[in-house]
């Protein structure tokens, strides 16, 4: 009970998009997705803010922590006993959480990202957890999972490219962080902007293909979060390149009502 109560407090603490998306889950998915949720906020908590601790030393710990926590399926840490219960209940890779890490590594250093670089650590930072999501709402179907894969994958991307373009300026002047390949900072401006913001919604497209898809219990819930995120989109494009280098970008809380209200509407008429 605490591991999990555990899991949604630190997922209701850090993010109020996915938060309120989990809640229009079906309850069987809840604590499995506040499960994944918290693993993967408590490694990203470790590479940007725990200044003046030795960041890799903590996150090698935790490393070996996880695999401890899985194996053993029983950890003192509530986050990682929550997490080990739901890799071992539905089966999740260990070459995802592997992937995962990986990319939490990369953040430890001042990487200079090229095409290749940059495709891991989305992959390993959000693509992946898109995956661990969809084991938990497939719920043992091989199949509707192999299908829904490639989908999955890209609404991951297209959230942390926009996380990316939200959190410029704390990326780049507090953590000296530059996530988009061949990009000089000195020369950001608005066709370069734009370039990334098409991306983006490819990979919406692709992704918004597989919510369709989406078993009854989880697809209302991650067609919330798809609706937030492309909100988000929509308002970054509205505004200057040199801005998002001094403020960060954000919906309303009374906009997020407003959007739910519509969600809600055209998921009770199919017309999602």
């Amino acid at each position: 009970m605490i591991s999990r109560k555990s899991s949604k407090m630190t997922t209701v603490m850090y993010s109020t998009s996915f938060s309120l998306g989990i809640r229009f889950f079906s309850k069987r998915f809840h604590d499995p997705i506040y499960g994944v949720y918290g693993f993967v906020r408590f490694a990203d908590e470790i590479v940007d803010s725990f200044e003046g601790f030795d960041k890799k030393k903590l996150l090698q710990r935790f490393k070996e922590d996880t695999y401890t926590a899985i194996e053993e399926k029983i950890s003192l840490n509530p986050i990682l006993n929550n997490f080990q219960y739901v890799v071992n209940q539905y089966k999740i890779e260990r070459e995802l959480i592997d992937l995962f890490l990986t990319s939490m590594e990369m953040d430890l250093e001042k990487v200079q990202y090229d095409q290749q670089k940059y495709e891991a650590y989305i992959l390993g930072s959000a693509e992946v957890v898109g995956l661990m999501c969809l084991r938990v709402f497939c719920e043992g179907n091989e199949q509707q999972y192999a299908d829904l894969k490639p989908s999955a994958m890209r609404l991951g991307s297209a959230f942390q490219k926009i996380n990316f373009l939200r959190d410029l300026k704390a990326d780049y002047q507090s953590l000296g962080r530059t996530y988009f390949p061949g990009i000089d900072m000195d020369k950001w401006d608005d066709n370069t902007k734009a370039s990334i913001e098409e991306d983006i919604e490819k990979d919406f497209a692709d992704g918004l293909a597989g919510i369709r898809k989406l078993p009854d219990g989880a697809r209302f819930g991650v067609y919330v979060a798809y609706v937030y995120f492309h909100e988000l989109l929509l308002k970054i494009r509205q505004v200057k390149a040199e801005r998002l280098l001094h403020e960060r970008v954000r919906v309303t809380n009374w906009r997020k009502y407003v959007l739910l209200i519509v969600a809600y509407t055209r998921n009770l008429t199919n017309s999602i």
